[in-house]
């Protein structure tokens, strides 16, 4: 009988030593027992995050850490975290009023980093400086300040469609003048716009390389796709001009395009892009040339020329997710003025049939983005909101949503929105995967986005370096927004 009780007593002697002992982390977040996601190494299960000084600071299963009582602990069961969302195309200076919104709708949607891809410095520097001030309540913010454009210039302020984004500039001294001033103002990349001259192009994609800083931009309408890209475009906004460039006709829509932009430059710039846009697109997208496209994307590819399509906007004239019910919930965060004015836009626009070249439009811009892709150009996820009734934050998931109509995996669809944006601002070893030692830039969401990418909208919470903000706080912030 002693012997047994011996034996007895050493079992449990050893089962007690395997057991994990109970561990305690100061002034630290933990999240037990949640499934985690991200692009590199997909989905793992039954893991606990703990977050610490605004950083991860450690991942484990969760059955190999046994936490203490004295945590701060929030149960992950049933619940996935992904990183936070970027937003790599939007506009705080397009609607000065809502700027100050933007902020708070960017964080309730899980954006916790935006690129502002043009506006005023001294406006879209605010909303930096601000980020920078409060990086635990706010999201990330990388500015490109104005559109850099040519004579006439098409964001010249003149009509509120247009308001004033760009800056005109006609000779190259002009060109590396204002380049020099926005790198000592202190953008994060530059934006090379459509009436620029192939000259004015290259000479920005120069001192772009020169100083470090990416550009990107819409195809000047003087140029090509491979022009551009061979010169140093680092990457291109809404496909803008790709259609142009993959049509059996394209050497022949170039030299009308030179044409067009010789003897209009009396004419608004706005005015001007227009009418190439409507002589060429349709033609263009009718002329559709599978070896043309081939050879475009090949050169994209090859010059690492990033994509970022902003689909939401593309498709939204045929898809109209701004018609649903759903997607409307998200005007009432609005100042009221706006939402009224979107609410009759969007009345007056659903009244009309959708015409066949939208149509055609549409089912060229899914094509060629799941050709893209297929190339293995990289793609970031853009909305260009608030244009075009996109509601900041919310846009961004209906974004997710058209990449995967367009041939996208839904994990891959989330890797356009979180580590290939950091990638491209050389932050990937800061942001975008869940890693100890990265910013604690994360989302809880109550169900899998693998499984429907509609699912990144089910938020339960939002952590922005490190500060949680439980569903009850988000609520607090929209209820906050629809109440001024």
């Amino acid at each position: 009988m002693k012997y047994l009780r011996h034996v007895l007593y050493v079992l449990i002697f050893i089962l007690s030593a395997c057991q994990p002992s109970e561990v305690t982390f100061e002034d630290a977040l933990c999240i037990e027992n949640i499934a985690t996601i991200d692009a590199e190494n997909g989905l793992i299960s039954n893991q606990t995050v703990i977050i610490k000084e605004g950083k991860i600071y450690q991942i484990s299963p969760t059955q190999e850490l046994q936490l203490s009582k004295k945590n701060t602990i929030t149960d992950g069961t049933g619940k996935f975290l992904i990183p936070g969302l970027w937003d790599a195309h939007v506009h705080f200076a397009y609607m000065e009023e809502l700027a100050p919104r933007m902020f708070d709708l960017f964080l309730v949607y899980g954006i916790t980093s935006v690129r502002d891809t043009g506006g005023e410095i001294t406006f879209v520097n605010e909303w930096k400086e601000k980020s920078l001030a409060n990086p635990t309540n706010t999201p990330r913010v990388m500015v490109a300040g104005p559109l850099l454009d040519g004579i006439p210039n098409v964001y010249d302020g003149s009509d509120p469609g247009h308001p004033p984004l760009s800056v005109g500039l006609n000779t190259l001294d002009e060109v590396r003048e204002q380049v020099n001033k926005l790198e000592n103002q202190g953008v994060d990349f530059l934006k090379a716009y459509e009436m620029l001259s192939p000259d004015q192009f290259a000479l920005i994609t120069q001192l772009g390389k020169e100083k470090g800083l990416k550009v990107t931009g819409h195809v000047p309408l003087s140029m090509d796709v491979i022009s551009a890209s061979n010169a140093g475009l680092n990457s291109m906004e809404h496909l803008r001009n790709l259609e142009l460039s993959c049509a059996s006709n394209a050497e022949e829509l170039l030299e009308q395009r030179r044409e067009l932009l010789a003897s209009g430059t009396a004419i608004k710039g706005a005015a001007l892009r227009s009418t190439i846009h409507q002589e060429q697109r349709k033609t263009a997208i009718e002329n559709f040339d599978e070896m043309k496209a081939r050879e475009v994307l090949n050169v994209l590819a090859a010059n690492d020329t990033w994509q970022i399509p902003t689909l939401a906007l593309n498709t939204g004239s045929t898809r109209q997710p701004f018609a649903d019910l759903d997607f409307q919930e998200s005007f009432k965060f609005l100042p009221k003025s706006i939402e009224e004015e979107w609410k009759e836009g969007i009345e007056n626009i659903s009244k009309e049939d959708v015409s066949e070249s939208d149509s055609q439009r549409t089912k060229w811009t899914l094509n060629i983005t799941e050709k893209i892709h297929k190339s293995g150009i990289n793609i970031m996820a853009g909305t260009d909101c608030p244009i075009f009734f996109l509601t900041p934050g919310r846009s961004l998931h209906e974004e997710l949503v058209v990449l995967v109509e367009a041939g996208l995996s839904p994990l891959e669809a989330i890797k356009a929105a979180t580590i290939n944006p950091a990638k491209y601002f050389n932050l990937d070893n800061e942001l975008g995967t869940i890693k100890e030692g990265k910013w604690a830039d994360l989302i809880i969401l109550n169900a899998n986005p693998l499984e429907d990418i509609k699912n990144t909208t089910r938020i339960d919470g939002v952590i922005k370096q490190g500060n949680y903000f439980n569903r009850n706080k988000l609520d607090q912030i929209l209820e906050r927004l629809n109440n001024n």
